[in-house]
């Protein structure tokens, strides 16, 4: 039995440098993610190297108790700690009785295509994403495609903090090469894009910069690279398609150049986000459903899947309705909308933050951003006569926010919204207003998504990821009505002491 960790930890110390520190808020609904250090930052660390051998050790006893064979691919995303994070949970898998196949710097998507390409069930990924730097973390899986859900972190949280992981032999470690390679070409296999298309690829200087561009260039297309360069102090902006500094740069280099579109790329790769030929961001929701649209004819019947922050348009949209296709909206959650989409069979499931599960035959199932990204060069393709600006104007007309995530403690976040979810609830049993309108539904399957009478939508929830809760707001009559429903919104949220500042506002 190994010994329990620390929930804190004071830097500098004889203890920091002797006993695992593990903050329990690190453990996530689906991953996990922990504050780790910066130099230029007061806040505490979350985590420590003990800690993160600690979490091997859990790890490879939860995929001991799993029953499935005990080998593991392992990656790391492109920060200047990654590799010691990932090297002390390797040790700790290892003294599990797990053999670790390490692939290097690598893309999340890389490492579950490792899983097939290995035959290798589990797999571990060290990459804190779109975060600041700082921040790390761990995906994890133990049956591919799928990530771990709820079931299994709440069961690797108590194993790791109650000191229940347990050494056995037989564990090894293997350098496993050529995957980057492999996986490239695997993507862009039987790709060939014939109509001229120039692609602004950004990658906000993350570990996408090392594998978009070849990939793009292997499918037929003209690539003007942005940020591609690898630079872990991350000089711009962070490497996250849902920011708007980031969408902002895409666009003035899609103007700049001339490109028919711009695809970025987040920290660990497996998001995509897209600007139009005339500058535009698309949130990918409605990429989601221009995939949809495109996708119906050549797969009558499909169901697609759409996370609880996507666009109302799914449910109404006439293509889809042609061709016999269904939605069925979810949580919100790339584990949840990945395991959702296996279970139902779907072609594809699509989630606003960016994450695209592209099923057999144009998918394994994962998210991946350069498989979004050649599923938006195929539709383009298969449009010679359109733009991406075209597609985007023949969706029907609605208009909708970013993500917006207010800041709010881990500790405080979820029992915060279950107030809110209670408040809304209240205000349409009582008949009240936002904006002008009467609640006509509330839907709680994640958080809340209330509904008014002119089919106008707004959502607060609790971020799977990091201390934040999330706003999205949609409406079919005008971008000033968005505005008026987020600031009802926000009216409501600074009530709560415990909700700091918005990242973004409109």
């Amino acid at each position: 039995m190994s010994s329990k960790p620390h929930a804190e930890l004071a830097p500098n110390t004889w203890g920091f440098e002797n006993e695992p520190l593990i903050k329990p808020t690190g453990f996530r609904e689906y991953d996990a993610r922990w504050w780790f250090g910066h130099p230029a930052s007061d806040k505490p660390s979350e985590l420590n190297l003990y800690g993160v051998q600690t979490l091997g050790l859990g790890l490879g006893t939860l995929i001991h108790e799993l029953g499935v064979e005990p080998k593991i691919v392992v990656g790391h995303d492109f920060r200047s700690y990654s590799l010691s994070v990932k090297q002390a949970l390797e040790v700790g898998l290892m003294s599990a009785g797990v053999e670790v196949h390490d692939i290097g710097l690598a893309l999340s998507p890389t490492a579950y295509f490792a899983q097939f390409d290995l035959d290798i069930p589990c797999v571990a990924m060290v990459t804190a994403s779109h975060n600041s730097n700082g921040w790390t973390g761990v995906k994890m899986g133990a049956a591919r495609p799928l990530t771990f859900g709820p079931d299994e972190m709440s069961r690797l949280k108590a194993i790791v903090l109650n000191g229940e992981g347990k050494t056995r032999s037989g564990g090894g470690y293997v350098r496993a090469e050529g995957i980057a390679e492999r996986y490239i070409a695997d993507v862009s296999k039987d790709v060939a894009i014939s109509r001229p298309l120039k692609v602004v690829a950004a990658c906000g200087n993350g570990t996408a910069g090392a594998f978009v561009p070849q990939a793009l260039r292997s499918m037929g297309v003209e690539v003007v690279e942005m940020d591609c360069e690898l630079d872990h102090s991350f000089p711009r902006y962070n490497p996250n398609p849902e920011d708007m500094k980031m969408l902002h740069a895409m666009r003035d280099a899609v103007l700049e150049h001339g490109a028919d579109v711009g695809l970025g790329f987040d920290g660990d790769g497996d998001r995509c986000g897209v600007i139009d030929n005339e500058g535009e961001e698309i949130f990918a929701d409605k990429i989601g459903l221009m995939l949809a649209r495109d996708l119906a004819p050549l797969y009558p019947g499909s169901t697609f899947v759409v996370d609880v922050k996507s666009t109302g348009l799914f449910a109404i949209d006439p293509v889809l309705a042609e061709h016999g296709c269904k939605t069925d909206y979810f949580k919100t959650g790339h584990s949840y909308i990945k395991r959702r989409s296996k279970e139902l069979g779907a072609l594809a499931g699509f989630e606003k933050s960016g994450h695209f599960f592209l099923q057999d035959p144009i998918g394994r199932g994962y998210d991946d951003g350069l498989v979004a990204a050649r599923a938006v060069l195929q539709m383009l393709d298969r449009n010679p006569d359109k733009t991406m600006a075209d597609l985007r104007r023949a969706l029907p007309v609605s208009y909708g926010s970013p993500t917006m995530s207010p800041a709010c403690a881990d500790e405080d976040k979820y029992g915060v919204i279950d107030r809110i979810v209670a408040e809304y609830q209240d205000k349409a049993a009582k008949g009240e207003t936002v904006a002008g309108r009467k609640i006509s539904s509330v839907n709680t399957v994640n958080g809340v998504r209330f509904s008014l009478e002119d089919g106008a939508w707004g959502l607060v929830r609790a971020s799977s990821n990091t201390p934040n809760l999330v706003v999205v707001v949609e409406s079919p009559n005008s971008a000033d009505d968005v505005k008026a429903i987020f600031e009802a919104i926000e009216i409501e949220l600074k009530r709560y002491p415990e909700i700091g500042e918005f990242d973004q506002r409109l």
